[in-house]
């Protein structure tokens, strides 16, 4: 592992990477899954950001770890920031792709549902595409985009701004994101970030 790298459960993650500009590694965790009382990790996550983001997160600044973790509205912020995000997400254990793809449709329209929001017909579209690309994938180990059995790489593009909107917040939402070590690991970083 070199310097310019953090290992996620032995996963190697850039801690940095460049799109349009480069884009800091800000928090770090794992998904997992209490089968019959053992925890079950499936995925290691990377979020990464334009440092430009605390422009957007003033209100925060001189917070405590704790107190950032705990709240909602930090989050919110943190994913509504007009920034440039990557997501970048690792495959532990290997699972059919139509798994991921209903537990993000699920989550995703529990999010509309809990805003009394119904879907438009646009964002009804988006949300089939990405559910009907993962149907045909499995999700090997290791996957960093998802590899279908003997077609090389597979990647999707969700342009509804809603629908993107409620993916992030899937990974970034505080209290009802999928990944609890993520929400602990932005909270801290953030504290850092924030004080300086």
């Amino acid at each position: 592992m070199s310097s310019k790298e953090v290992l996620i459960d032995g996963i190697p993650f850039p801690a940095e990477i460049t799109r349009t500009k480069p884009l800091a590694l800000v928090g770090q965790g794992l998904t997992s899954v209490e089968i019959h009382f053992l925890q079950i990790k499936y995925n290691a996550i990377g979020i990464y950001m334009d440092k430009d983001v605390t422009k957007y997160l003033k209100n925060w600044e001189g917070k405590k770890r704790n107190e950032l973790e705990e709240d909602d509205r930090f989050f919110t912020a943190l994913f509504l920031a007009p920034v440039e995000k990557v997501f970048r997400i690792v495959v532990i254990k290997e699972i059919k792709g139509s798994q991921y793809g209903v537990q993000l449709e699920s989550a995703v329209r529990n999010q509309f549902a809990a805003l009394d929001h119904d879907e438009d017909e646009e964002e009804e579209e988006a949300l089939e595409k990405v559910t009907k690309f993962f149907e045909s994938i499995y999700l090997k180990k290791g996957s960093i985009t998802f590899d279908t059995e003997g077609k090389g790489e597979s990647k999707i593009q969700v342009e509804n701004t809603s629908v993107v909107e409620m993916i992030q917040k899937w990974y970034l939402g505080g209290s009802i994101a999928v990944s609890r070590s993520t929400i602990k690991n932005l909270a801290a970083k953030f504290e850092e970030i924030l004080s300086q």
